[in-house]
């Protein structure tokens, strides 16, 4: 549980504890070297997992997205079975099984669509099946499981960092160069390839970097619960505004704002910060849709409330 303490931040069995001053608070997360690398790399995911994950929930790849974020189970579980770092298994198998998905015509009709879906599931079986062998075949694996499918930032070290920030600015990069033509093809993938857009060749890039985002987020929340990353915080930022700039923007910010959060109510508490920053941008997705209701709601009433006057005038 979350502990709330006087103006030390030390609870009574010594473990550091919330108190009533925010900037103390926030001052003795950043006195630790491993807080400020949580925090750096939380950043980093959470400004690629927005713009990609935007992307991502406008061209409706939701399954893609969810089967590539179980398909970092195995790679995390393969390279620590192999003495690898686990950024090596995680971008791996990640950008492997992006390939074979996008190897798969996306269909118009519902028929080739049903061949797209199987595939993608066919992956995502049998990833989860790879990484329990991978589990049973590294004996003195298993205390670590639980950091692999729901996140930890206990570990993060300064290569990690490093190898976040490049791969981040790298795949951003390439989104900023791709991203006009990418979102004609996402709205209408019709009309964009007769305007001779090469909407399949962008389609499989734009995996490749949902790859690159889970593969990145994977190594702060975890393989089962990167997901959230991904899908929230776009999804809520659609909720707010159509503008296609001003949504990727917010969803950045909610991404952002949920996972610092996350990251510092974790710190003193001893439950995962996959929980904490699934619930938060939950919480986040739910408040935006229910004020949305709300405001249309107060639209149609005003509405009807401007035709009898209108008609009586």
């Amino acid at each position: 549980m979350i502990r709330l303490a006087g103006a030390t931040g030390i609870g009574a069995s010594g473990a550091p504890s919330l108190t009533w001053n925010v900037v103390a608070d926030v001052r003795q997360l950043l006195a630790f070297h491993f807080m400020v690398n949580a925090l750096e790399a939380g950043t980093i995911v959470a400004v690629t997992a927005g713009a990609i994950g935007w992307f991502m929930v406008l061209r409706r790849q939701a399954f893609a997205g969810h089967t590539l974020a179980v398909v970092g189970f195995p790679g995390a579980a393969g390279a620590t079975w192999l003495g690898l770092p686990l950024a090596a298994g995680y971008f791996g198998f990640c950008l492997m099984a992006a390939l074979v998905i996008a190897a798969v015509p996306r269909a118009r009709q519902g028929s080739s669509r049903s061949v797209e879906t199987a595939v993608i599931g066919t992956v995502q079986a049998f990833a989860l099946a790879a990484g329990i062998l991978f589990v049973n075949l590294y004996q003195g694996f298993a205390n670590g499981v639980d950091a692999l499918l729901f996140g930890s930032f206990l570990g993060v070290t300064d290569t990690q960092v490093r190898v976040l920030l490049a791969a981040g600015i790298g795949a951003l990069a390439v989104l900023a160069l791709i991203g006009r033509p990418l979102l004609f093809a996402s709205v209408d993938a019709d009309v964009a390839a007769a305007r001779g857009v090469p909407v399949r060749l962008l389609s499989a890039v734009f995996l490749l970097l949902l790859g690159a985002a889970v593969a990145e987020a994977s190594e702060i929340t975890g393989s089962l619960l990167v997901f959230a990353l991904l899908v929230m915080p776009a999804a809520t930022a659609q909720q707010l505004t159509a503008r296609p700039r001003l949504s990727m923007v917010l969803a950045i910010v909610v991404g952002l704002v949920v996972t610092w959060l996350a990251l510092g109510v974790a710190y003193f508490s001893p439950y995962p910060v996959g929980f904490f920053l699934t619930t938060f941008a939950f919480g986040a997705y739910v408040l935006a849709a229910v004020g949305r209701h709300a405001t249309a709601l107060l639209d149609r009433r005003a509405a009807r409330a401007v035709v009898p006057a209108n008609g009586r005038a």
